[in-house]
């Protein structure tokens, strides 16, 4: 279950798997389906090709399942 309260995230910030599914209150295997369902997009890092998601698509994603 999503928290009910407002991540606390800077919409220009960048945040790894871990720390968006901490934001978010969930496991970071249900993040993982979610973006695989598009209903969350995500970024790679150019050096690791490690998946990101922006502070704006965070915050864009928790509204929308309220």
């Amino acid at each position: 279950m999503i928290t009910s309260i407002e991540p606390n995230v800077t919409e220009k910030g960048r945040y790894s798997v871990m720390q968006t599914s901490a934001a978010l209150g969930i496991h970071r295997n249900t993040l993982r389906i979610y973006t695989e369902q598009g209903m969350i997009k995500c970024g790679f890092r150019r050096i690791n090709g490690r998946k990101f998601y922006t502070g704006s698509e965070i915050l864009r994603f928790w509204r929308a399942q309220l």
